[in-house]
């Protein structure tokens, strides 16, 4: 089977049905910082801890992501809409997305988003190409917010939002 092909219609619905929650995946390299809306991540080891994010090879926060060394990624409450607005819509290529929200820099300098329910941050510890996108692994050395957990924004929410790259 040809890895490249188009999915299925019938793929597509099925893709479509699960509704995973999303993520704003923020770094920092060499004094510039990036973020961006992530639609693909989850859990890919308990021991150690891991987690598998994918960003897609057309953004800024991808170009920027292959060249640092850590990683935060955010969770979203379903009163967060504007900011998953800002982080999907806009390109950090045309504007400075942390210009518009609260943040502060962790111990690394990787932007934590204010007001988020939780995040965690950690270095990447392995990258791998999956077509379009490009999955990071971050091993967690840092997170806040497990008791604040509520509700989060998932795909079906963000659904209208015009990416700030073409897919």
């Amino acid at each position: 089977m040809d890895p490249d092909a188009q999915p299925t219609d019938e793929f597509a619905r099925i893709a479509a049905a699960s509704d995973s929650p999303i993520f704003i995946v923020t770094t920092c390299h060499d004094e510039e910082r990036a973020g961006c809306l992530v639609g693909f991540g989850c859990q890919a080891s308990i021991a150690p801890a891991r987690f598998l994010v994918c960003l897609s090879n057309k953004n800024r926060t991808f170009r920027l992501a292959r060249h640092a060394s850590r990683l935060a990624v955010h969770l979203l409450g379903t009163d967060q809409y504007r900011l998953a607005r800002l982080f999907g819509s806009c390109t950090g290529d045309e504007v400075d997305k942390f210009d518009a929200c609260s943040w502060r820099p962790d111990a690394h300098g990787v932007p934590i988003l204010a007001g988020v329910p939780a995040w965690f941050a950690g270095p990447i510890t392995a990258v791998t190409g999956f077509g379009d996108h490009t999955g990071f692994v971050v091993t967690p050395d840092s997170a806040a917010g497990a008791d604040r957990i509520a509700p989060l924004l998932t795909m079906h929410d963000v659904l209208g939002l015009d990416p700030g790259h073409p897919a």
